[in-house]
Order: structure tokens, then C-alpha cells, then sequence
């Protein structure tokens, strides 16, 4: 009888053990799609190279393709720092969404971008403003509320050109 009990036991826990499952799968996806449009973006490199830049024509006129101001973050998933911004760009990206984009930028699915853009550390942002020099900034502030404040003012003065 004690096997028995045993063995419905262990049933009903991978019964609910897979339902659960199901629906925490479920509410992920459809969190996924409500947040798509104000999260930052992940790019390939190709889509870096049709969205940001076109680097593989030559350095003549390599310029910057989209049509609002964006911050490309370059991160890794074991990047302690990487770690600490992620959810400050996600919060960036709703703020000012519709005037900015936010893109990341995986250095371990994206190898060969990195190495092609001289990536050398994480994280690394690079600021492309409208009709301006893009510029660059490696690694975060002491704490994330300093590292948000010196992105919105980046963002603010050097991309949108709030004074």
C-alpha cells in the first residue's frame, strides 16, 4: 500500500509540477508581447549592420542609419556590470520611447561584430546622435542610480539636445 501511495504521490507532483509549468510559460509570453515595443532591442549583426551602421562598404561613408538618436549595448550574460545595467536600459527604453531606440548587443552570440567594432570590454555603449560623431563609454557608474542619471543626462544633452 505504501508503494502505491508513493507512486500516486510523485504522479500528482509531475502533474502539477507540468501544469504549472504551462502556465508560467503562458504568462511569459504574453508579458513578452505587452513589453515588446518599450524594451531595448537585441541585434544580430546583421541587423546591426541595416539598422545602426553599414560598416562593410568601407569607411567613406559609414554613417549612421536610423532615424531617431540610440544607444547600442554591448553585454555579456556572466557581466557583473552587464547584470547591474540591464534593467536600467530596459527603463531607459520605456522613458523615452518613440525618441530613442535602445539596442543590445550580445558579445558572445555577436563574436564577430564585437571584434569588428573593437569591443574590448563590458559593458560597452556607443551613442549614435542624429547627424553627430557617434562616441563611446565603457562600464557603469558606482551605484545604478548614478548610472541612470548619467545616461538620461547623455541621453538628454547629447542625443535628444534637451538643454
Amino acid at each position: 500500500m505504501k508503494n502505491v501511495w508513493l507512486s500516486l504521490t510523485i504522479a500528482l507532483m509531475l502533474l502539477l509540477q507540468a501544469c504549472g509549468s504551462k502556465s508560467e510559460t503562458a504568462n511569459t509570453k504574453e508579458e513578452k508581447v505587452v513589453t515588446a515595443a518599450t524594451s531595448a532591442i537585441h541585434l544580430t549583426r546583421g541587423e546591426f549592420i541595416a539598422k545602426v551602421i553599414d560598416f562593410t562598404k568601407g569607411s567613406e561613408d559609414v554613417k549612421y542609419l536610423g532615424d531617431k538618436p540610440c544607444i547600442v549595448d554591448f553585454y555579456a550574460s556572466w557581466c557583473g556590470p552587464c547584470k547591474i545595467v540591464a534593467p536600467i536600459m530596459e527603463e531607459l527604453a520605456k522613458e523615452y520611447e518613440g525618441r530613442i531606440y535602445i539596442y543590445k548587443v550580445s558579445t558572445e552570440n555577436e563574436k564577430q561584430l564585437a571584434t569588428e567594432l573593437g569591443i574590448q570590454s563590458i559593458p560597452t555603449f556607443i551613442f549614435f546622435p542624429m547627424g553627430g560623431k557617434p562616441f563611446s563609454s565603457q562600464g557603469i557608474a558606482k551605484s545604478p542610480e548614478e548610472t541612470k542619471k548619467m545616461f538620461k543626462e547623455i541621453i538628454e544633452k547629447e542625443l535628444l539636445k534637451i538643454r
